[in-house]
C-alpha cells in the first residue's frame, strides 16, 4: 500500500511538473509624464483628501456617505461573510465531534397471546433504553491542506476587505463630483438669474428709447427673445440642480430629506494641490490593485489545494459510548471505545481531480492577468487625471483674464448704450461676448475641481491604506 501510494504521488508530481505559476508583469515608468506642481509631503493627508477642499458642507456629506450608503454597507456586509467562511475553512481541519444522548420509555400491554419474559426480551411491561455517545472525526493533515487552505481563505478575505475599501474610495469620489457638480450649476444659475435682470433692464431701456422716438421698436422685440431665453434657462437650470442635490443626498443616505437641505452655494475655490506620487506608489496605494493582488494570491493557494488533493487523505475516527437497558427482569449497563481510522488514495478519480487541478491553474492565470490589468489602469487613470488636470487649471488661469476683460468691456458698451452712444447690436454683442467667456470659465472651474478628485482617487487616496501591511 505505501509503494503504491509513492507511486500515485510520484505520477502526479510528474503530471504536473513545469506548470508554476506565472510572476505577474507589473513594471511601471519611474515618474508621471505632467509638471503639474504637487503639494509637499505630507501638506494633504491622501486617506481623507476631501478636507483639503476646506469645505465644511463636503466633508460632512462625505462622512456621512461613508456610514450610510447602500454600497458601503454591502460592502461591509460582504466583508463580515468571507471572514466567516473563513473560520470555517479552517476548522474543518480540525477535529470535529458531537455528542449524543438518548432515552427511550417503552410501555407494553399484551392484549392477547402468550406472555413472554426472559432475561433481554418481554413483550410486556415497562422498557427502558438510554445511551450516550461521543464520536470524533479528525482529518490528519501530514501534507498541510488546512494551511493552505487557511492562506486561501484569508487570502480572499483580504480581497474582499480591499473590495469594501475601494467602495468607500468610490462613493467618497462619487459625492465630492455631484457637490462640485451641484456648485457648477448653482453658478450658472445665479448667471442665468442676472443675465434675465440684465435683459430686463435692457428691455425697460429699449422700450423707453422706442416710446420717445429715438429706436426702433424692433430693438425692444429683439431684447424681449433673449429674455424669454435667459428665462427658460432659468427654469431648466434649477431643475437641473434639484435633481443633483437629489443625487447627493441619495449617496449620502438622506433620501427623505428635501432638497433645501443641501445648500449649494454658487461659488467653488482653487483645485488643491495634488500629493507627490509615483506610478510604483499604486502598487500600494490603490485598493483594486491590492484586492487583484488578494485574488492572486488566494488562487495561488488554492491551486496548491488541488494538487493536494491527489495525495492520500487520513480521517481518525475515534469514540466512546455508555448504553442502559432496562427491562422486566434484566436490566444491562455497558460502555465501549472505539479506536478507528480510514485512508483514502485517490485512483480511479485522479482524471476528474487533474481536470479541476487544470480548471483552477487556467483561473490562476486570470487572475495574474487581471492583476497585470489593474496596474496598467490604475497608471492610466492616474496620469489621464493628472495631465487633464494640469491642463484644466492653465484653462482656468486664462479664462479668469478673458472673463475679466470682456467684462469691462461690456460694461463699457453699456454705459454708452444707456447714454446713448452705442447702438443696441454693440450692446448685445459685448454682453453675449462676456456671458460666453463667464460660462466657460465656471465650466473650467468645475472641470478643474472633478478633475482633481478624480486625481486623488486615481492614485489612491480615500481609505487608510498605511494601515495595510504590504503583502
Amino acid at each position: 500500500m505505501r509503494s503504491a501510494t509513492l507511486a500515485v504521488a510520484a505520477l502526479t508530481g510528474l503530471a504536473l511538473a513545469g506548470c508554476a505559476t506565472r510572476k505577474p508583469d507589473v513594471a511601471l515608468p519611474a515618474a508621471f509624464e505632467t509638471k503639474a506642481a504637487a503639494a509637499p509631503a505630507g501638506a494633504i493627508a491622501l486617506d481623507t483628501w476631501w478636507t483639503a477642499y476646506g469645505d465644511a458642507e463636503l466633508t460632512g456629506l462625505i462622512e456621512q456617505a461613508l456610514v450610510r450608503n447602500p454600497d458601503v454597507r454591502t460592502a461591509r456586509s460582504r466583508l463580515d461573510e468571507v471572514k466567516a467562511q473563513r473560520i470555517s475553512a479552517i476548522l474543518q481541519y480540525l477535529p470535529q465531534g458531537d455528542a449524543t444522548l438518548s432515552s427511550r420509555r417503552t410501555h407494553t400491554e399484551q392484549l392477547g397471546g402468550a406472555a413472554v419474559s426472559i432475561p433481554g426480551f418481554s413483550n410486556s411491561g415497562t422498557a427502558i433504553n438510554q445511551g450516550a455517545n461521543f464520536q470524533v472525526s479528525w482529518e490528519v493533515d501530514p501534507f498541510g491542506r488546512g494551511f493552505f487552505a487557511g492562506r486561501a481563505a484569508s487570502a480572499e478575505v483580504a480581497q474582499v476587505r480591499y473590495a469594501y475599501e475601494n467602495a468607500r474610495a468610490s462613493v467618497a469620489a462619487e459625492t465630492a463630483d455631484a457637490w462640485f457638480q451641484a456648485k457648477g450649476l448653482a453658478i450658472q444659475l445665479a448667471d442665468a438669474q442676472e443675465t434675465a435682470r440684465i435683459e430686463q433692464d435692457l428691455y425697460n431701456v429699449a422700450d423707453k428709447r422706442a416710446q420717445i422716438g429715438i429706436a426702433a421698436s424692433s430693438d425692444a422685440d429683439r431684447v424681449a427673445g433673449d429674455l424669454a431665453q435667459a428665462q427658460a434657462s432659468v427654469t431648466a437650470l434649477e431643475a437641473q440642480l434639484q435633481v443633483e442635490k437629489r443625487a447627493i443626498l441619495i449617496l449620502a443616505g438622506r433620501i427623505v430629506e428635501p432638497t433645501a437641505n443641501i445648500n449649494a452655494t454658487p461659488d467653488v475655490g482653487q483645485a488643491p494641490a495634488i500629493p507627490a506620487s509615483l506610478p510604483s506608489d499604486l502598487l500600494q496605494r490603490r485598493p483594486d490593485v491590492r484586492a487583484a493582488q488578494a485574488a492572486v494570491r488566494s488562487a495561488v493557494n488554492q491551486k496548491i489545494l488541488d494538487e493536494l488533493a491527489f495525495f492520500p487523505s487520513y480521517n481518525f475516527s475515534p469514540s466512546i459510548g455508555w448504553q442502559k437497558i432496562k427491562q422486566p427482569g434484566f436490566s444491562s449497563t455497558s460502555q465501549n471505545w472505539v479506536v478507528g481510522g480510514t485512508l483514502t488514495q485517490p485512483l480511479l478519480s485522479i482524471p476528474k481531480l487533474l481536470a479541476d487541478w487544470k480548471a483552477q491553474n487556467a483561473r490562476t492565470e486570470q487572475a495574474v492577468t487581471a492583476y497585470e490589468k489593474s496596474v496598467q489602469t490604475a497608471f492610466q487613470e492616474s496620469e489621464s487625471a493628472l495631465v487633464s488636470l494640469e491642463a484644466d487649471k492653465k484653462r482656468v488661469a486664462i479664462l479668469t483674464d478673458g472673463e475679466a476683460r470682456a467684462h469691462r468691456a461690456y460694461n463699457a458698451a453699456r454705459i454708452g448704450y444707456d447714454r446713448g452712444f452705442n447702438d443696441l447690436n454693440a450692446t448685445l454683442q459685448a454682453e453675449q461676448s462676456w456671458r460666453a467667456t463667464r460660462a466657460q470659465l465656471t465650466s473650467a472651474q468645475v472641470q478643474a475641481l472633478r478633475r482633481s478628485v478624480q486625481a486623488m482617487k486615481a492614485i489612491g487616496g480615500g481609505w487608510p491604506a498605511q494601515s495595510y501591511a504590504a503583502k
